[in-house]
């Protein structure tokens, strides 16, 4: 197991300097650059201004120099500065809003795997009944809404005209003032519709993955067998059918991050939470080069990081993995 984990993390240096470069070429493609921001409104602005902009940020040089200075910044952990107003460090600004983005794709996700399973499983186990095509109905509706369309309504009719939900941040006004259970209470508030937004397609796609893979697992002979012998049908499911049905969906749940963390950047602007997804948005609009870089980067580790999760999971349920 140590071995296989080895193999993995090295094979994952590789593999975060292709995305790097990839991501910082593509960047720079764009149209437009940093300066234009500052000089475009600027009527005093000459080309000679422009020029030392230019040589201020690094961009007089060619691209393959600022890609290798910002790789060189990067294996030192330092991700520059800021092209915005304040100039402050990158690696601070997203430190601010890293959390707030991990603790709603973690939610996400335990939100997808409590709902999900189950959800498969029933359907699968009442395959053709009333309650599975119920489901499917609603798997189908969720594929086919968009998060920011699904946000929107909800904003709409739980957050204005009902009053039930908190429409954007993370606190309320006073929240300094409030006990520590009603801070608690009060963020746990706000979080309830960006946290379902974000889980609500992850939630159509498992449940399909899980139904199809219980049917398919629970054709097999092993499982006929664990009947004939007159085993609980619970135990059957539970204990010998799931743990082969899981294995797909482990590796479906790595793959799903990228999802996760791209989605951050539509419901976190939409309900204005001060996250990394906001704060890429941000960059963005402004081509804050060194911002944008720095959280593709923290997003690829992420990334990444889940993948091997996922892998250690497979590794796990699957002897062979490990053994091979």
């Amino acid at each position: 197991m140590i071995s296989y984990l080895a193999k993995r993390l090295l094979m994952m240096i590789p593999l975060l300097i292709g995305i790097t470069l990839i991501s910082f070429v593509v960047i720079h493609l764009a149209p437009g650059e940093p300066t234009d921001l500052q000089t475009d409104l600027n009527p005093k602005a000459s080309a000679e201004m422009r020029e030392r902009l230019r040589e201020r940020y690094g961009l007089d040089q060619p691209l393959y120099v600022q890609y290798g200075q910002w790789l060189g910044r990067i294996a030192r952990l330092d991700f520059g500065e800021s092209f915005a107003q304040d100039h402050r460090p990158v690696f601070a600004k997203i430190v601010e809003r890293l959390p707030v983005t991990i603790l709603i794709n973690l939610l996400s996700i335990a939100a997808i795997l409590v709902v999900a399973v189950p959800l498969g499983i029933l359907s699968a186990v009442r395959r053709n009944s009333p309650f599975d095509r119920a489901t499917t109905v609603l798997v189908f509706a969720g594929f086919a809404m968009p998060s920011f369309w699904l946000a929107l309504l909800l904003m709409d009719y739980l957050g204005v005209r009902l009053g039930l939900f908190p429409i954007a941040g993370l606190k309320s006004i006073g929240f300094e003032y409030l006990g520590l259970g009603a801070q608690i209470w009060d963020v746990i508030h706000h979080l309830i519709l960006p946290v379902f937004v974000s889980a609500f397609g992850g939630l159509a796609g498992f449940s399909r993955y899980m139904r199809s893979n219980m049917l398919e697992v629970i054709r097999q002979d092993y499982i006929l067998t664990a009947r004939a012998k007159g085993l609980p049908e619970s135990q059957v499911i539970y204990r010998h059918a799931l743990r082969n049905a899981l294995l797909p969906v482990i590796t479906i749940l790595g793959l799903s991050v990228p999802g996760l963390i791209g989605g951050s950047v539509i419901f976190e602007t939409i309900f204005a939470i001060p996250g990394m997804g906001k704060l890429f948005y941000d960059g963005v609009m402004m081509r804050d080069y060194p911002l944008i870089m720095g959280i593709l980067v923290i997003g690829a580790v992420l990334t990444l990081i889940g993948n091997l999760f996922a892998d250690i999971g497979y590794a796990l349920a699957d002897p062979r993995i490990r053994r091979s």
